[in-house]
């Protein structure tokens, strides 16, 4: 793992990915695995997959919000039961999601992209900005953290 990251690269590879046909969930995922040089299965992308567009589609949890909280997860969270780092991903995953909120103006999909359709520029425009900023804090929150 590594733990020199350039964020503006980080930022372009997660906007890339985006724009060439993965999803704001997986984008982040594979940025942050990318970046972090993490030996991590391709699997946790595609664990992120049920993610965009608010939970396949139902427009709950913006996805790269989704994704960032699962890279959180593989930093923070717990992998035996009672575990009690549980808390500090909490605390974390938190600070995301606060963080989220107040720069995107909301958390859920269906709010974000209100009159905007679903394969529009527009929108496209929109959610590449949430990815490529929540990839960057969730990088800043990491480094922070190790």
């Amino acid at each position: 793992m590594t733990t020199n990251i350039d964020m503006q690269a980080l930022r372009n590879d997660a906007v890339e990915i985006f724009n060439h046909g993965f999803a704001c969930s997986e984008s982040v995922i594979y940025a942050i695995k990318k970046h972090f040089d993490l030996d991590l299965s391709d699997d946790a992308i595609a664990m992120s997959s049920g993610f965009p567009w608010g939970l396949g589609g139902g427009g709950c949890i913006c996805g790269a919000l989704a994704g960032s909280t699962m890279c959180i997860g593989y930093f923070f969270g717990r992998r035996t039961p009672n575990d009690p780092a549980i808390q500090k991903c909490f605390e974390l995953t938190n600070e995301l999601h606060d963080y989220f909120k107040q720069t995107c103006g909301a958390t859920c999909c269906r709010i974000l992209t209100k009159g905007l359709e679903k394969n529009s520029p527009e929108r496209k425009a929109q959610c590449t900005r949430f990815v490529a900023d929540i990839v960057q804090k969730t990088a800043e929150i990491i480094l922070r953290e190790l």
